[in-house]
């Protein structure tokens, strides 16, 4: 029997702030782009005060500050926020079990060998975050990474779930399905259209239909998740697929020369994240978001593989060429992938 653990921390770019600055205990309080919600930019995270005007991940911070403009918008400040990740994945390595670094606030352990309780020892890993961080997080434990990850987000914040496999049917199947791994919003959308709005109603749709609606394979695993499946292993070690840099620009950008700099400047950056990280790339792509949102994209693959930032410049000048650029642009990106490891020659 397989029990595994998801660990999730509270809001955590927003309690990080939070913590720093006891003044903001409290009160509702928004993290994303510069922190000027009069500018463009995205939520990256909103605490649970602010949660309750409606504000979540994603959202346009003008709507957000719509929604809430007594809250307090600050600007993302990723080297703190990894310094204290750091932190957090370095209490749970402590404990000597395999562990899945998903994100930067989250991660999954394999508790299956261990001879302690799941939930007694899940008191001791959330003592031991808190100890090390000042900071609260959410446990979920099941038989597998779905439903632990599912667990996780039932008793937020600072909760301790416990999910068995018999358990699905009266706690999992009434949640919407939105909260299985994979279900985005048009996802969501497209079952809702089908009458299918909660992940019981799944689990009741033919298999054979999930499959002639979703495909073969995501049909499968919507038939599989909704039924609490899941095998998929404990990753302890992962290969980037891809490195990409973009940017949303504060002004919607018409003319070819302001467009060209910025796409030489991502690409530079792009260039540098696969030197620091020790990988070649393939493949060069370009993301061009015009101010009518439509999005076109286009890549193509390299002679070999390169990473300096004039090879990852010329593909990227490549792909641009291919996009008519008859619009105003909103945001630009670019992305390098079929990613290599780098060998380096022994001396």
């Amino acid at each position: 029997m397989r029990t595994i653990l998801h660990l999730d921390m509270d809001a955590f770019f927003a309690a990080v702030e939070q913590k720093r600055r006891p003044e903001l205990a409290g009160k509702p309080v928004v993290i994303g782009g510069d922190g000027d919600p009069a500018r463009r930019g995205v939520v990256s995270t909103a605490s649970y005060e602010a949660r309750r005007f409606g504000i979540h991940s994603a959202m346009p911070l003008r709507k957000a500050w719509k929604l809430c403009p007594e809250a307090v918008f600050l600007p993302v400040d990723y080297p703190e926020y990894a310094r204290i990740s750091a932190i957090m994945k370095c209490a749970l390595g402590e404990f000597g079990l395999p562990m899945e670094d998903v994100g930067i606030d989250e991660a999954f352990l394999d508790l299956s060998a261990a001879r302690e309780d799941p939930a007694r020892l899940a008191g001791e890993i959330k003592r031991k975050v808190f100890a090390g961080t000042g900071l609260t997080c959410s446990i979920g434990i099941g038989p597998n990474k779905l439903i632990a990850k599912i667990a996780s987000d039932m008793q937020k914040p600072d909760g301790l779930t416990v999910l068995r496999e018999e358990d699905v049917p009266l706690r999992v199947h009434v949640l919407p399905v939105r909260k299985l791994l994979g279900v985005g919003p048009k996802t969501e959308q497209a079952l809702a259209a089908l009458g299918i709005r909660t992940i019981g109603e799944l689990a009741a749709a033919d298999p054979e239909f999930l499959v002639s609606r979703f495909g073969s394979s995501f049909g499968t695993y919507l038939h599989k998740a909704s039924l609490g499946i899941d095998d998929s292993p404990i990753i302890t070690h992962w290969e980037p697929k891809s490195v990409s840099r973009e940017t949303t620009f504060q002004t919607d950008l018409g003319k070819w020369q302001d467009i060209a700099r910025s796409l030489a400047e991502l690409a530079r950056e792009v260039s540098a994240d696969l030197r620091r990280s020790g990988y070649l790339a393939r493949n060069v792509g370009v993301k061009v978001r015009f101010s009518d949102f439509e999005t076109v994209t286009r890549a193509s693959t390299l002679e070999k593989p390169v990473c300096s930032e004039e090879e990852i410049r010329k593909g990227a000048f490549a792909c641009l060429k291919r996009i008519d650029l008859a619009k105003r642009v909103r945001l630009i990106g670019v992305r390098a992938a079929k990613l290599e490891k780098i060998v380096r020659s022994e001396e």
